[in-house]
Parts: C-alpha cells; sequence; structure tokens
C-alpha cells in the first residue's frame, strides 16, 4: 500500500509529511527579522515585462468608519475600502498589509477629504511609492419625509468618496453619489392623452425607475456635504423615490410624475444646470440611466462640465446603474 502524503493511509501507515500548528508560539523581534521578505528579492525574480504598474493595492477590505453629517452628527458606517499605489519596474511588489496598516493608524478619525490625505501620505511614505489612491465607498443614510403624510422613511445613499495623490504632489478629491428617481416619458404622456381626447381610451403614459451617478472633484479648501449634492439632484429632478407612502402620497407621486416630464437627455442637461451653478465643485460628470418599461433596453446618457482636463465623457459602465 502506497503512504500518503498528509493523510494516514487505510493500511495504517503515517502520512509522509507530519502538519501541527504551534499555538503557544510568538514569533521574537529577532525570528520576524529573520524571516524571508520578498521586497528585498533579486530584480530578476520580476516574472513578466520589466515595466512600473500604474496601480496595485487592495479592493473591498471593509471596516467601519466614521463620517459627519451636516448637522454635525457622527454615523459609523460599514465601509469598503480599495486602496492602489503605482509600482516601479525595479520593484517585485508592494506590501499590500502596509496599506491597510496605514488605513488602521487613522481608523479612529472622521472622513473628510483632509483625513484622506493623510492616508494618501501615509502610503507613499511607507510604500515607496510616487502615486497613491484611495477609495472609501459606503450606503449613507437619510431621513426623508413623505409628500402629504405625516410619514418619513430612510432612504440610503450609495456614496464613494475618493482621493488622488499625484507624482507630482498633487492632491485631488472627488465625491461619487448614485441618485435614484421616476422618469415619466413626455412622448408617451402625449400619446395617451391624444388617445384619451380622440378615441375617449384610458391608457397610461410609461414610466421606470432610473439612476444618475455624479461624480465631481472638490475645490481645494471647499467642502461639499452629501446632503447639498443629494439636494441638487431632488431640485433638478424632483421625483425622487419615495419610501414610506399612504394613498395620498402615491396620489402625490404620479400628479409629480406628470408635472416633471423627462428623456434621458432632459436628465442630464437639469443635473448640468444645478451642479455647474455652484462654486465648490471644480468639474464633474453625470451618468443616467433610464431602466425603460417600453423597452427591453435602457436609454442613458452622459455630461461633463467641460472643464480643459478634465473629466470627459467616457463612462459606458451603465450596467452598475441598475436599480
Amino acid at each position: 500500500m502506497k503512504p500518503m502524503y498528509l493523510h494516514n493511509s487505510s493500511s495504517g501507515q503515517p502520512p509522509k509529511i507530519a502538519r501541527s500548528y504551534a499555538k503557544k508560539f510568538r514569533a521574537t523581534p529577532a525570528y520576524v527579522a529573520s524571516m524571508p521578505d520578498m521586497m528585498r528579492a533579486a530584480h530578476d525574480a520580476i516574472q513578466g515585462a520589466h515595466v512600473p504598474i500604474q496601480q496595485v493595492g487592495i479592493h473591498n477590505f471593509r471596516l467601519p468608519l466614521k463620517y459627519r453629517t451636516k448637522a454635525g452628527k457622527i454615523l459609523t458606517l460599514e465601509t469598503s475600502v480599495t486602496g492602489t499605489v503605482s509600482l516601479e519596474a525595479e520593484l517585485k511588489g508592494i506590501n499590500m498589509s502596509r496599506i491597510m496598516r496605514s488605513f488602521y493608524d487613522h481608523k479612529d478619525g472622521v472622513i473628510t477629504g483632509e483625513w484622506m490625505g493623510k492616508i494618501l501620505k501615509a502610503y507613499l511614505r511607507k510604500v515607496e511609492t510616487k502615486d497613491a489612491r484611495l477609495k472609501v465607498k459606503f450606503s449613507y443614510p437619510m431621513l426623508r419625509p413623505s409628500l402629504r403624510s405625516d410619514l418619513a422613511g430612510w432612504q440610503y445613499y450609495d456614496v464613494a468618496f475618493e482621493g488622488v495623490m499625484t507624482r507630482d504632489g498633487r492632491y485631488r478629491r472627488f465625491i461619487h453619489f448614485d441618485f435614484v428617481y421616476s422618469s415619466a416619458c413626455p412622448c408617451s404622456a402625449e400619446l395617451a392623452e391624444h388617445a384619451r381626447e380622440g378615441r375617449g381610451a384610458y391608457s397610461v403614459p410609461h414610466s421606470q425607475r432610473s439612476k444618475a451617478r455624479i461624480t465631481l472633484e472638490e475645490v481645494e479648501g471647499k467642502k461639499i456635504w452629501i446632503e447639498d449634492v443629494q439636494a441638487r439632484c431632488l431640485a433638478a429632478l424632483q421625483t425622487e423615490t419615495q419610501v414610506m407612502v399612504k394613498r395620498e402620497d402615491e396620489q402625490a407621486f404620479a400628479e409629480l410624475n406628470g408635472a416633471y416630464l423627462k428623456f434621458v437627455e432632459d436628465a442630464a442637461r437639469l443635473l448640468y444646470k444645478e451642479f455647474d451653478r455652484d462654486r465648490r465643485i471644480v468639474d464633474f460628470r453625470i451618468a443616467c440611466s433610464h431602466l425603460e418599461s417600453l423597452h427591453s433596453h435602457d436609454a442613458v446618457s452622459v455630461i461633463c462640465k467641460g472643464v480643459k482636463g478634465g473629466f470627459t465623457a467616457d463612462f459606458m459602465d451603465f450596467g452598475s446603474l441598475l436599480c
């Protein structure tokens, strides 16, 4: 009977390799210093092309972080972190755990643009890199009132803060914000009224749940709150989806959609007008998706502020705008 490598064989022979875990072993500083470090490997250990890597790091590292509301309240929210750095051609790799440790060094701070800048500077120092990027993604709750009743409910917004430190020392701050709304088709509404007036036919214009993703860059030294971004989206589009409704609220929502009919082109231009007037914003890009109830496909649009050297309308990830 052939022996097994890791398990006892059916004939009773012990495995060739003994396996055990030393629960009581403690790594001393001297022991740690003796351990091999791949960061010290010779250049010939690098596999593939001898070229730099623009971004390498970690994604979906999760932990609870603190955020301050516009009213001054501190919220602790589960957060997904993506952290990347650049890697020069002569380096084998980065120490991924250093990114996480740099993060934990500041874990008790309240998330701000300045806080993210501290993390990025720690990256540059500890990981020996020239570029660093950090993105924290979370679901932000806001209590929203019903349209006509006395109810209120928690609306959750997908939000991400992003900070980028470039090798020329420039620090840029971005906010990504998803806004879900209803879009009633102007053409369908006109055709429904034509059928009613011309033939007495009752019909329902088509509308659909829709989403806008706002990506904006803050002016250095300025602060735009999440509540401000939500308010600008609401002012532009009016028809945010509701949380708690009674009959009077549902009727009001139907009237609201009738008052604010919109194509996807309208949504993009309405949002542009609203965000263009905010002097705290350097640049922005807006992507909208109307999940058509008439068609089996979606209607989409992308618009950007038009700043020289800024955002371009190259967004194509419309599948991420499902809602």
